[in-house]
């Protein structure tokens, strides 16, 4: 585990102003497992001078056995007991009744920080868990200036659901809080520069298409080999790490995590995303009504999936694609061969031959999306646009028995000054060269959006590619601006 916080400066700074405040504080952290929430916490407060109280929810764990690592913590920290005297509660109205009268009888000069870890675990079934924390909350903590309550869980839907948007007794009672995100690839940089390996910002680019900027993968990164062994050693090794963490992954945060896995799959099988209509048809009896889109919430808060409405579409409809980097890489890399690493590992310098196959384009071209997707902020700086352009995507597929064409933009941005920037992008292990078919093919794509959206607006056609463009009359004719990589590596 790293000795330090690293790429985390917003959020180290929100959690400041929190123990500085003199009035009590309630915060919620979510985010997708392994990203880094309990670090963050533990780190920065077990360094303050403070009383620290951690507690973790266990998950599938019965209430009694919830209640009674609770009441073993609440004689630790405020008592000082190495095995707790005090006797488990029934329930969580007398468990926090104790907890509320250790914090009356703790020193008066330090603030409390009290950090309920994977509270969704500890919500069991008619345990009252929530209602009861609305009314020490209110009726008790809110009162004390000492306080930091701080509410944590890998389950991000339910963290939003029941704590951000409450819409009970703890409606608008939530002072900060925190989603804490995946690393973009600045951050990665400097994550894997504090542990001594200098990658450059191609390698560095390889890795984040495998594993995105997850800081528990990112701590799997191993000093002095290449990006292509390091994935080579965590994927596709027997009992390699990235072998079985997609299921561990989802069944750790979801009950029926196999119905989850299957729209993944789904989702991911379909090159520009799929309908919400279309989706739902497809799983059956298997997601349908309220529960259906609730899964869809839930992985989309989750950081898997991501949810858009092409830009200009006049029938309303909600589209699906995936945008967790190690999801699209096990289910097009490691599923298909998993039974032969159960059984053995594959030869020597197997991902290094894939680089030659058609499916590893297809693949790349998926995973860099998603890359861009996450560095839009980027991407705007460097075009120079306002910032209060509007990012989406827009597609068009012709009713059938036509001889019309269909087209898809990647992504673009609508602004504010009468101009609507067309972005490509590609990814290509050199600069990406714009040959005479494919200059047609953007001609005939801008006509085609144009002709369907019937705007005026001027158009800016803009290459966003990993390695740059190779000049020719093509790209000069065709071409206002290029985005590289270097870009999106750029602070903002």
């Amino acid at each position: 585990m790293t000795t330090a916080v690293i790429g985390r400066e917003a959020e180290l700074a929100i959690l400041e102003e929190c123990l500085s405040s003199e009035a009590p504080e309630f915060l919620a952290i979510y985010g997708r497992r392994r990203v880094g929430k309990t670090f963050l916490i533990r780190k920065y407060f077990q360094e303050q001078d403070v009383i620290f109280f951690d507690t973790t929810g266990t998950k599938d764990e019965a209430m009694k056995v919830q209640i009674k690592h609770f009441t073993r913590q609440i004689g630790k920290i405020f008592y000082g007991y190495k095995r707790t005297r005090l006797l488990p509660s029934k329930n969580w109205d007398e468990t926090f009744e104790l907890l509320t009268e250790a914090i009356e009888g703790a020193d008066k000069n330090k603030k409390i920080v009290l950090f309920l870890d994977e509270f969704p675990w500890m919500a069991t079934k008619n345990s009252k868990l929530l209602q009861n924390l609305d009314y020490y909350w209110n009726q008790h903590w809110s009162q004390d200036g000492r306080i930091k309550l701080i509410i944590c869980g890998s389950s991000a839907s339910w963290i939003i659901d029941k704590i951000v948007n409450n819409k009970g007794g703890l409606h608008n009672r939530l002072t900060r809080n925190i989603h804490l995100k995946p690393f973009k690839l600045s951050q990665i940089k400097l994550f894997l520069k504090h542990f001594s390996i200098n990658l450059n910002n191609q390698q560095i680019l390889q890795l984040y298409m495998v594993m995105g900027g997850v800081p528990f993968y990112l701590q799997k990164v191993i000093k002095n080999i290449s990006a292509t062994q390091i994935i080579e050693k965590l994927a596709f090794k027997q009992n390699s790490f990235f072998l079985e963490e997609f299921n561990n992954l989802y069944s750790s945060l979801f009950k029926d995590s196999a119905v989850y896995i299957e729209l993944i799959k789904q989702i991911a099988s379909v090159r520009y995303g799929i309908g919400q209509e279309q989706l739902l048809k497809k799983m059956g009896k298997a997601l349908h009504g309220k529960g259906g889109i609730e899964k869809l919430k839930a992985l989309e808060h989750a950081n898997f999936i991501m949810s858009f409405k092409p830009h200009f579409h006049k029938t309303r409809g909600i589209y699906y694609r995936v945008i967790d980097e190690y999801s699209l890489f096990y289910l097009y890399w490691i599923s298909p061969v998993k039974d032969s690493l159960l059984n053995k590992s594959l030869v020597t310098g197997y991902w290094d031959k894939q680089k030659v196959k058609p499916a590893w384009n297809s693949w790349a071209g998926l995973a860099f999306e998603s890359v861009c997707y996450k560095h839009l902020s980027e991407i705007t700086v460097a075009l120079g646009i306002s910032p209060t352009a509007i990012p989406s995507t827009w597609r068009y597929t012709p009713k059938k028995d036509t001889d019309e064409q269909g087209a898809q933009i990647d992504l673009l941005f609508d602004r504010d000054d009468d101009s609507i920037t067309v972005c490509e992008i590609k990814y290509t292990n050199k600069a990406f060269v714009i040959s005479k078919e494919y200059a047609q093919k953007l001609k005939r794509k801008i006509d085609i959006f144009k002709k369907v959206t019937r705007t005026k607006k001027q158009i800016f056609l803009v290459l966003i590619s990993a390695n740059g463009v190779k000049k020719n009359k093509y790209s000069d004719e065709l071409i206002n601006d290029v985005i590289t990589l270097n870009d999106l590596y750029e602070e903002v």
